[in-house]
C-alpha cells in the first residue's frame, strides 16, 4: 500500500509540474504511468479528480492573461464535437484516427522546428473547427487537448496567456468528465484518499513548474511545446501500429 501511495504521489508530482510548465500534460503524463499500478477505471477517476485542482491552481496564476474570446469559442464547438467523437470511436478503427492525428501533430511541430513559418490560422472558422476536433478527440479517446494546444501555438499566444487559455478550455472539460465520473459511481473512498496523498506532490509539482517556467524565455516555451507536440504525434503513432 505505501509504495503505490508513493508512486501515485510522485507520478501526479511528474504530472503537475509539467502541466504547470507548459500549460498541458497532466493526463498524457500520469494515465500511461498510474495505469501501471492501478486498474485503468481507477486511474481515470483519479486524473479526473486531481486535474481541475491543478487547472484551477494554474488558471489563478495566470488569470489576468486569459482571452475570453478563443476559450467560449473552443468551448462551444466542443461540446459539438463530443457525441460526433463518441459515434467514431463506435464506427471507426481507432488506429485511423490516433494516426491521422499523429500525423498531424508530429508533421506540424517538424515543421516548426525546422525554421519554416508556420501560418497563423486567423480565420474566424478556426477556433471552432479546433474546438470540434477537440470535442471529438475527448468523446472518443478523452484526449481533447492536441488541436487545441496546435491552435494556441499557431496562434503565437504569450506563454502566460497560452497557458491561462489551455487551463480555462481543459477545467471546462475536466470539470464534464469528473461529473459523469461520480454520477456514475467511479469515485468512491479510495479516489478521494489517494487524491489526499497526492497533495503534496501536486504542490510541489506546481512549484516546481512554475519555477522552471520562470526560467523560460517565451522562444524556448515555444520550442518546448513544439517537441512536447512532436513527441505526442509520435506517441499516437506509435498507439496507432498496435491499436485493433
Amino acid at each position: 500500500m505505501l509504495s503505490q501511495t508513493l508512486w501515485v504521489t510522485g507520478v501526479l508530482f511528474l504530472a503537475a509540474l509539467t502541466q504547470s510548465a507548459t500549460g498541458f500534460g497532466l493526463a498524457l503524463v500520469s494515465m500511461p504511468l498510474l495505469s501501471l499500478r492501478l486498474p485503468l477505471p481507477q486511474a481515470t477517476a483519479l486524473v479526473a479528480t486531481v486535474s481541475m485542482a491543478v487547472e484551477i491552481a494554474i488558471l489563478w496564476r495566470y488569470w489576468k492573461h486569459l482571452r475570453w474570446g478563443p476559450v467560449i469559442r473552443l468551448v462551444l464547438a466542443s461540446l459539438a464535437g463530443i457525441p460526433v467523437g463518441v459515434t467514431l470511436l463506435r464506427r471507426w478503427p481507432e488506429r485511423w484516427l490516433l494516426a491521422g492525428l499523429g500525423v498531424v501533430l508530429a508533421g506540424y511541430a517538424l515543421y516548426a522546428l525546422l525554421g519554416w513559418r508556420l501560418p497563423r490560422l486567423q480565420a474566424r472558422f478556426w477556433p471552432w473547427l479546433m474546438g470540434f476536433l477537440a470535442g471529438a478527440l475527448g468523446g472518443a479517446y478523452n484526449t481533447s487537448g492536441p488541436p487545441v494546444i496546435l491552435y494556441g501555438h499557431a496562434q503565437e499566444w504569450p506563454p502566460a496567456a497560452f497557458k491561462a487559455n489551455l487551463q480555462a478550455f481543459f477545467l471546462s472539460s475536466s470539470t464534464a468528465v469528473f461529473l459523469a465520473h461520480l454520477v456514475a459511481g467511479h469515485i468512491g473512498p479510495a479516489t478521494w484518499l489517494r487524491a489526499a496523498w497526492a497533495v503534496p506532490g501536486l504542490v510541489l509539482g506546481l512549484w516546481a513548474g512554475g519555477r522552471l517556467d520562470a526560467h523560460l524565455s517565451p522562444a524556448r516555451f515555444r520550442r518546448l511545446v513544439l517537441v512536447a507536440l512532436l513527441l505526442l504525434g509520435g506517441r499516437m503513432l506509435w498507439v496507432s501500429l498496435g491499436a485493433g
